[in-house]
């Protein structure tokens, strides 16, 4: 990984820096007219007319509301009611419409256990053949995350449950057998989180190999799963070698490839966030952007 870019992802996750920006003038006008290529907008009503548009061209949608490292029980509660209303407005929307969140907005860091409970009432309130994806973090919460997840699964809602396996980590192989057993459909992705090198395997070549193994692993076991990654190279290797697998892409990040996979019958669903904490997701598209 590229200092710039590692830069970039510690400012992503700086309160102080998200000030300082807001506070200069212009500075939030500027950032927001860059930030929203990739957002929504600031209210639901935006995600949806966003989610219609993309059904309209063919594309399933993920609707996501911006939040994370959520400290305050009465915040998480608020998050999850939130959430158990979004799961209803699904009804509403085209049958290829999901949800995402990340579960540190639920209070993952807070209680665990009363997580687990948040995410089993927003699933349960799904409509029947919709899924809640859970976003990838850091790997301090990877156990908490995992544990979550199958806590979930194992009352009966893995199929309306989706996981974020990271190829960079040296324990996804392992996490990904145990959701494959516990029937949860997999989003592969690279991983974008800084991360100690006794943890995970460097930007670059190695983690584009891992990605490519497990992606083949996922094919071989016939697992429920999507490629999550704007790498060209790898994503076209794997859909020559095994046809058009389920692909996903985020919102405004070459948005020609949307229509280019579309085209060929390849299963597109483009990741849908909205709300006010947008500031800290575009640190980490433009974090992203940079080469290693």
């Amino acid at each position: 990984m590229s200092i710039d870019r590692e830069i970039l992802f510690r400012l992503a996750t700086s309160n102080r820096f998200e000030r300082i920006v807001r506070s200069v003038p212009r500075g939030q006008e500027m950032a927001w007219r860059a930030a929203s290529r990739y957002v929504a907008g600031t209210s639901l009503g935006d995600a949806v007319r966003q989610v219609r548009d993309l059904h309209a061209r063919g594309v399933a949608s993920s609707i996501d509301q911006f939040g994370e490292l959520v400290s305050r029980p009465t915040v998480a509660e608020r998050v999850a009611d939130d959430y158990v209303e979004l799961a209803a407005e699904l009804a509403h929307l085209p049958e290829d419409a999901w949800l995402a969140l990340d579960l540190s907005h639920l209070g993952l860091d807070i209680d665990p256990a009363r997580c687990a409970d948040y995410l089993a009432a927003i699933a349960g309130a799904l409509p029947e053949g919709r899924r809640i994806q859970v976003g990838a973090e850091d790997h301090a919460r990877a156990d908490a995350v995992l544990s979550c997840v199958l806590a979930v699964a194992g009352k009966g809602l893995a199929d309306r449950l989706g996981a974020t396996a990271q190829a960079n980590l040296h324990r996804t192989p392992e996490d990904m057998r145990r959701l494959q057993d516990a029937g949860v459909h997999i989003r592969l992705v690279k991983g974008a989180y800084v991360e100690a090198r006794d943890r995970a395997l460097p930007y670059g070549e190695p983690t584009d190999v891992a990605f490519l193994r497990l992606a083949h692993q996922l094919v071989e076991a016939k697992a429920p799963f999507a490629l999550a990654t704007h790498d060209g190279v790898l994503r076209e290797a794997l859909l020559a070698a095994h046809g058009p697998l389920p692909v996903e892409q985020l919102l405004g990040v070459r948005p020609d490839v949307v229509t280019d996979l579309v085209a060929r019958d390849v299963p597109v669903r483009v990741y849908v966030p909205f709300g006010g904490n947008w500031f800290r997701y575009w640190m980490r598209r433009v974090a992203e952007s940079r080469g290693a």
